[in-house]
């Protein structure tokens, strides 16, 4: 980090305007606090140095009946070394009226140690040019609209956070904790970033490439009952083999037909919702049990380890025994690492 606060912390300004959602400012606030609450205890100085900061100094009223005050208006003169721009559930407006918020991020792009996104804040970054030829994310809902408004980017609709150099961006909401802990992890060890997420009972931490969707959300946005219900059956029934002509023939359709439903209501084929399927079965065993990899495989209903292993390397590059060591809840799997 390039610009500290004359007591060494890390500077981070957490970015709002009118509208902004309030989770996503006072989430990675939050990781935030506990981080220096839990250096102090340590007899050690706080890491982080946090303000919120608007395009005034005052109250920013949030989308919720919650205002923050802003005790810094952002500016060219002092940068901090982190700029988090949060999201808004009214993007479009939120952009029409934040002229001077995209001004700023484009001035200060060069010159930052990190500028970072949460949600539909990637609009800031983008429409700035920050963007252009950065891989990025976004919320699922509003990734179509970045990727045509603003072709240069590379947007990964699915992932939780992105990193791409000096850029950081998340999905929704929740996703800002993810990246605020990763963050942690990355300023102040693993260690650290353990006990605020222990202190603040969430996951640490979901790894950025890690799905947006789950199984049964997908399920659950499903407008036809027969599939919706398909959906179900086969998250009950992943032990099986679950051929295209079995699922056709429950669905009572022809195979041709069923395919092409199945794909335009969840978004991709009955082979690849079984295997997300899986996946995600087998990350929550990972997460939450101290079982030996093959009994995680055959409990998420894997062929057998190497197959599980195949996936997890498709899906996010690292294997299940690194994303067990990167992902622990604070229950079971905490107690262990503990």
């Amino acid at each position: 980090m390039s610009r500290t606060s004359p007591s060494g912390a890390i500077t981070v300004d957490i970015i709002v305007y009118p509208g902004f959602k309030a989770m996503e400012a006072v989430g990675p606030m939050s990781v935030f606090e506990y981080a220096n609450l839990h250096l102090q205890r340590k007899g050690q100085a706080a890491g982080y140095d946090v303000r919120v900061a608007a395009e005034r100094v005052g109250p920013v009223r949030s989308d919720t009946l919650m205002s923050l005050e802003a005790s810094k208006a952002f500016n060219q003169l002092a940068l901090p070394d982190n700029a988090i721009i949060v999201g808004a559930r009214h993007i479009d407006a939120a952009l029409a009226e934040g002229r001077a918020l995209v001004d700023w991020v484009a001035a200060a792009a060069p010159r930052i140690g990190q500028l970072t996104a949460l949600c539909s804040g990637a609009f800031f970054l983008a429409a700035a040019g920050v963007l252009d030829g950065q891989r990025a994310t976004t919320h699922w809902s509003v990734a179509e609209r970045l990727r045509t408004e603003y072709p240069a980017v590379d947007v990964d609709a699915d992932a939780i956070f992105v990193r791409s150099g000096a850029i950081w961006t998340s999905a929704g909401v929740t996703a800002g904790i993810d990246l605020a802990l990763a963050l942690v992890e990355r300023d102040f060890g693993r260690e650290l970033a353990l006990e605020v997420a222990t202190e603040m009972v969430v996951f640490l931490k979901r790894p950025g490439g890690q799905s947006q969707f789950s199984a049964h959300l997908l399920s659950e946005r499903t407008t036809r009952p027969n599939i919706r219900e398909l959906q179900a059956w086969i998250l009950d029934n992943l032990h099986q083999r679950l051929p295209v002509a079995q699922l056709a023939e429950r669905a009572m359709m022809s195979e041709r037909h069923f395919a092409r439903v199945f794909q335009q209501e969840v978004g991709m084929s009955t082979q690849e919702f079984i295997e997300a399927s899986r996946f995600e079965r087998a990350t929550r065993l990972l997460a939450s049990l101290d079982l030996p990899l093959k009994t995680v495989a055959a409990r998420a209903c894997f062929h057998d380890e190497a197959h599980m292993r195949r996936v997890f390397m498709k899906k996010l590059g690292i294997t299940p025994k690194m994303y067990r060591e990167r992902f622990v809840t604070t229950g079971v799997g905490a107690e262990a690492a503990a």
